[in-house]
């Protein structure tokens, strides 16, 4: 397991912050992205905080990726009288066709008083946040109908707000992804690093691959058997993560002098395999356990 707490705050985080909180004002709702392998630890809390008077739309993105009957108990959890959550693919298209009619439906009190003020037909301004990497930039590049937006596979790409036009009536302003400073629970961390929303080379790879190798032996060995060829997944008990992933590589013939396991060369291809969803649809934030601790 990882020896300390992992953080990553750069400074172009805190600007987002300021950035987030000064035009608050200036949108009538919140679009906020979530990754559905991990809707509980992608969620900032310093974005629930800001935007919290703000009729919203849950994203739960990359929904393709995940457990999907997990991001179902997600939606049904996000969901109340100011804010709806919907699963979602940018790479698919699957739940954007909700968005807009999903926002004009929270926003209705607002339109009928522009259309009071002979404002008709006046677009819903919503800001669109999350944190690095749940796939800002290609849901408003799929929105918008071009590529308005960078899209890259690794957090901190967008770096500045901009206003972009889309073609479904609404106008969007795009904020760079933001991570909170000081993450509480370990868990929350891990599971971040495992997804992409921290910069692997800040990481210690193989310490991040032993937990998902934890995660997977707890919630999904059916489907860590599958991929790797394994009879059975050992407890933890009998065998603990390090060496778990030892046998994962030894299984893959990633072996160098003496017979002994590449870990690094073990590490990144697990890592990347779970990204991939090569292993499965796999939620890392299973609900019961949240709700278990709340």
């Amino acid at each position: 397991m990882p020896s300390q707490m992992i953080q990553w705050f750069p400074g172009h985080m805190a600007k987002t912050r300021r950035l987030i909180s000064e035009n608050i004002k200036n949108v009538d709702a919140v679009i906020e992205i979530l990754d559905a392998r991990i809707p509980y630890s992608s969620r900032n809390p310093e974005i629930v905080r800001l935007c919290s008077d703000k009729p919203s739309i849950i994203l739960l993105n990359k929904a393709s990726l995940a457990d999907d009957s997990v991001t179902d108990r997600w939606a049904r959890y996000y969901t109340n009288e100011n804010t709806v959550c919907i699963k979602t693919d940018c790479i698919t298209g699957k739940g954007l066709s909700q968005i807009a009619p999903e926002l004009k439906k929270l926003c209705e009190k607002k339109l009928a008083k522009y259309e009071e003020k002979g404002m008709n037909g006046r677009a819903i301004k919503a800001m669109v946040v999350g944190i690095p990497n749940v796939g800002k930039s290609s849901l408003i590049n799929k929105l918008s109908g071009e590529k308005k937006t960078k899209v890259e596979n690794r957090p901190g790409v967008t770096l500045d707000k901009q206003w972009v036009t889309t073609n479904i009536g609404i106008l969007l302003l795009d904020m760079p992804g933001v991570l909170w400073p000081k993450f509480d629970e370990r868990s929350v961390g891990e599971n971040l690093a495992i997804t992409g929303a921290i910069k692997d080379d800040i990481l210690d790879i193989e310490e991040i691959a032993m937990v998902l190798c934890s995660r997977l032996r707890t919630h999904y060995p059916a489907l860590l058997c599958q991929r790797y060829k394994l009879d059975a997944v050992p407890s933890a008990y009998e065998m603990d993560d390090y060496d778990l992933l030892a046998l994962i590589g030894k299984k893959r013939g990633f072996l160098i002098s003496g017979g002994e396991v590449n870990m690094e060369r073990t590490a990144n291809m697990l890592i990347d395999e779970y990204r991939a969803a090569k292993i499965g649809q796999i939620s890392l934030d299973i609900i019961k356990d949240v709700e278990s601790n709340a």
